[in-house]
């Protein structure tokens, strides 16, 4: 039963009215069309998730967020800790696409692309109904005593949740881990793997509490993207309403006789097809994940009495109420300015990004040396180089600069996948040349195809030649 409107908002919609016990939810399941196009979304997610770890681009997983590492793979493309910068950068413009998005059509992505109600409504809940029926099934063996029957509905059905569990904290694992790292874990003994078997664990254990446990207070209590919406939604947001000029007064329909009131008969269908159990005709509230449930069940009706559709649809409540279409206002202006400016920078630094990272620095409690032989000047130097690719490279350091000779101490022409190599040198110039005390000195990183990897500078010291 939902909560009258004049105290719906004192209680979350899953506790009882007393406040003291939850209050388990039976969401009945209506095939509509937009149940239909949102299925076939979660299956392509669903393939895209468990596929992602496995599969190869550029000789590396999909998606890789090895933290232990700190190694990133985006789509083919690695990210190490130097590239910290783009991390921030990227995750600030996501962040302002998510304010961008919610500003324009609500909660939309809880109810159809969050991995949580993804796996809960297309994977769960419908092995539960398979298993124990309809919601009136469900809630009736739920009520009654304990029998072989339930007994056994009851251990087949969390038996499977345990298995999918485990599935996915494998699949969750090698994200984390990388794919090849978990199939050692799957098939060398278990000792070698000790604490991958234990995160595989602990994680199977998280993922069956969620889905058969906590289910949807995870979206009503847990997830902060629900309150944030409260201060980014307006009332020129597109989200699933209820038309309350159209529907009001409720009441039910008697055969033969004129229809004094609303287009709502009152059947409360949008309330049992609800995954947090809400009334959507209280109007906008945190708990609406924008799943879309409640159209189909209301369309449903609306058909059978001959009414138009969409009485609950995707509507502003500047539309209900002015009859108006959708229009962009200036907030929403603002962001996608704001959203076009950090991706124009995000793009440019990841397309100018370089192979190498390199940092050079001169070489500590050192001045310059003055080589009377020749007559030349060196100075010494330290650099690092970080191979950011997912190839060996093979280089070489060449001074840009006319008459400047590199002369080695430590010095490699390789650095593997994600390596590290450190050379010592000298940089030698004819002092005849040198003009002032502190000069620039610039360097070209060059692989052997001829290809500039990166380039960067320092300063060298002499004594100007007078």
């Amino acid at each position: 039963m939902s909560h009258a409107p004049s105290h719906f908002r004192d209680q979350i919609s899953t506790l009882t009215d007393d406040g003291k016990k939850r209050k388990w939810i039976y969401p009945r399941v209506v095939k509509g069309k937009l149940y239909q196009y949102r299925s076939w979304l979660s299956y392509f997610f669903l393939a895209l998730l468990f596929a992602a770890p496995f599969l190869k681009l550029n000789g590396e997983q999909l998606v890789l967020l090895n933290v232990l590492e700190r190694k990133f793979v985006f789509f083919g493309v690695v990210f190490w800790p130097q590239d910290f910068y783009l991390f921030v950068l990227a995750l600030l413009t996501f962040m302002v696409f998510i304010v961008l998005f919610t500003v324009v059509f609500g909660r939309v992505f809880c109810g159809w692309a969050c991995p949580q109600t993804i796996f809960l409504e297309m994977v769960f809940r419908k092995i539960e109904i398979w298993i124990e029926g309809d919601q009136l099934k469900r809630k009736k063996l739920d009520d009654g005593p304990l029998t072989r029957e339930k007994l056994f509905k009851k251990t087949l059905k969390h038996s499977i949740y345990l298995c999918i569990s485990f599935f996915i904290a494998n699949i969750f694992l090698a994200y984390l881990i990388g794919s090849a790292a978990l199939i050692k874990i799957m098939t060398e003994p278990v000792a070698l793997h000790l604490s991958g078997f234990i995160s595989i664990c602990v994680f199977t254990l998280v993922f069956y509490l969620v889905f058969s446990k906590m289910r949807e207070l995870v979206c009503t209590v847990a997830c902060p993207y629900g309150r944030l919406q409260g201060v980014l939604l307006d009332n020129q947001s597109i989200i699933v309403a209820y038309d309350d000029l159209r529907g009001e007064p409720r009441a039910k329909r008697v055969k033969e006789q004129e229809n004094q009131n609303g287009d709502c008969i009152d059947c409360k269908l949008c309330v049992d097809v609800c995954p947090t159990g809400i009334d959507i005709r209280n109007g906008t509230q945190m708990e609406c994940v924008n799943c879309t449930a409640c159209i189909d069940a209301c369309d449903m009706v609306m058909e059978k009495i001959g009414r138009p559709a969409r009485l609950i649809g995707f509507k502003s409540e500047e539309e209900i109420r002015s009859k108006k279409p959708f229009q962009v206002n200036r907030r929403i202006y603002a962001y996608a300015v704001v959203l076009f400016i950090l991706t124009g920078v995000l793009s440019y630094l990841l397309v100018t990004r370089s192979a190498v990272k390199t940092t050079i620095l001169r070489a500590g409690g050192t001045l310059y040396q003055l080589r009377d032989k020749d007559k030349t000047v060196s100075n010494l130097y330290n650099a690092e180089l970080i191979n950011k690719t997912n190839a060996t490279i093979r280089f070489n350091l060449l001074a840009d600069r006319p008459g400047a000779k590199i002369q080695y101490i430590q010095q490699q022409d390789s650095i593997v996948y994600g390596g590290v190599v450190k050379l010592t040198f000298f940089v030698i110039l004819p002092q005849k040349e040198i003009d002032q005390y502190k000069s620039e000195m610039v360097f070209k990183l060059v692989s052997e195809d001829g290809k500039v990897l990166d380039r960067f500078e320092t300063t060298f010291i002499a004594p100007p030649n007078n």
